[in-house]
C-alpha cells in the first residue's frame, strides 16, 4: 500500500460535494479541478481533500481552503501532504506565497504559517475576510506562508508513506489526532471558533477555512 496526492478530476465531483457538505464546508461553486485529493494507490480509496483558489490581479494570490481528512485516515500525515500539494499547485499557478482565513491558527503554524496583518492582505483576501467576518462572531485571522518556507515534519512524511485506514476509531480531542506533536507544537488549541479549528465529528477530521 502507498499514498499519493493528485489533482481533482471530474469523476471526483460527486464525492467531493458529499464530503464537503458533510463536513460543513463551503460547497458553493465547487469545481473538482480546484481540489487536490489524497488517495491510497492500491485501492484508490480517497482519504482527504483540499481546495486552492487562485486570485489573479496585479499579482497571483493563492488561497487555501476547505481541507478535510476522512476520520479513518487521520493522524497519518494526510492533511499535511494535502497542504503541501496545494502549495505546489499555487506555485505552478504563479503565486509566491499562500494565504488562509481562520479563527484557529494552531494547526497551520507547525508548517510555517504566520499571521498576516489585515492591512497587508492582497485585495481579494481582504475583501473575503471582511465579508466572512460580517457573518461570524469570532475574529478571523489571516495566515500566510512563503511557498519556499513550508516545512513538512519528518514524522508526518514517514507516517504518510505507510498510511492505512484505521476504521471507526473513537472520537478524541487530542493534538495527536490531527498529526500534531503536543510536546513540540508552538501553540495550543482553544483560542478560535468552529470555522477553522479541526472539526470534531463522529466521522471526519476537518481543517475548516473560510
Amino acid at each position: 500500500m502507498g499514498m499519493y496526492v493528485r489533482n481533482g478530476k471530474p469523476r471526483d465531483e460527486t464525492w467531493l460535494r458529499e464530503e464537503v457538505e458533510a463536513m460543513g464546508l463551503d460547497a458553493a461553486a465547487l469545481q473538482a479541478d480546484e481540489y487536490v485529493i489524497a488517495v491510497e494507490e492500491t485501492t484508490n480509496e480517497r482519504a482527504g481533500f483540499g481546495r486552492l483558489r487562485v486570485h489573479v490581479g496585479e499579482r497571483t494570490v493563492a488561497e487555501l481552503t476547505s481541507i478535510g481528512v476522512i476520520k479513518s485516515w487521520r493522524n497519518q500525515g494526510v492533511g499535511a501532504h494535502i497542504l503541501e500539494r496545494l502549495l505546489t499547485k499555487g506555485g505552478d499557478a504563479g503565486a509566491e506565497s499562500a494565504y488562509m482565513l481562520t479563527d484557529e491558527p494552531g494547526y497551520p503554524a507547525q508548517f510555517g504559517f504566520e499571521r498576516c496583518p489585515t492591512d497587508d492582505l492582497p485585495k481579494p483576501l481582504g475583501d473575503r475576510q471582511a465579508e466572512k467576518q460580517s457573518v461570524v462572531d469570532d475574529e478571523l485571522v489571516a495566515l500566510t506562508i512563503s511557498l519556499a518556507a513550508f516545512e513538512m515534519p519528518p514524522r508526518l512524511r514517514e507516517a504518510f508513506k505507510s498510511a492505512t485506514p484505521a476504521g471507526d476509531a473513537p472520537t478524541s480531542d487530542t493534538d495527536e489526532d490531527f498529526g500534531i506533536d503536543a510536546e513540540t507544537a508552538p501553540y495550543k488549541y482553544g483560542t478560535g471558533s468552529r470555522y477553522d479549528r479541526p472539526y470534531r465529528s463522529s466521522r471526519k477530521h476537518v481543517l475548516k477555512t473560510m
